[in-house]
């Protein structure tokens, strides 16, 4: 069974973040949304809100391409997340240049530890590439519409987050 981990801190999941875990399904048998738990970047929504928008977001992915896909809450390093559910494969998304050089910084250091671990970087679809999950909050802060970037259930949760 080939296991793929695909981490991030998804505050909140984006169509982006969406795109990535769909095309990421071809590739592996299981999928594990790693949810980083991070303190230093503030989350807006708790770990336990950002692992249940992600449990509702995957399960007609779970039942349309027949691949288990489960949030998994981690705080540990991302190598070692990956050794403890098992992945062979790390799943990254690109969006820009500049994702590609901290996350080539990333390779090398996990390699460095443990070179069984692959990683694979999978690029959003153009329309996607421009959303970060950072913009969406200060979007939706500032009182923008960011129904474009999200779905109709994380929308709510972001306005009834930030009132």
């Amino acid at each position: 069974m080939r296991i793929g981990l695909y981490p991030g801190t998804f505050d909140p999941l984006t169509h982006g973040h969406r795109d990535i875990i769909t095309r990421a399904t071809h590739l592996v048998d299981r999928l594990v949304i790693g949810v980083a738990i991070n303190r230093d970047k503030g989350p807006l929504f708790s770990l336990e809100e950002r692992v249940a928008m992600i449990e509702a977001e995957v399960v007609d992915l779970n039942i349309r391409n027949g691949v288990e896909i489960i949030a998994h809450p981690f705080e540990n390093l991302l190598i070692d997340c990956a050794r403890d559910v098992g992945a062979s494969l790390i799943i990254r998304g690109l969006r820009a240049v500049t994702d590609f050089e901290y996350e080539f910084q990333m390779v090398g250091m996990n390699r460095a530890m443990d070179d069984s671990i692959e990683t694979v970087f999978l690029m959003a679809e153009a329309r996607h590439q421009a959303i970060a999950s950072k913009l969406v909050k200060e979007i939706a802060r500032l009182g923008g519409d960011v129904s474009k970037f999200v779905s109709p259930p994380i929308l709510k949760a972001l306005n009834d987050k930030l009132g």
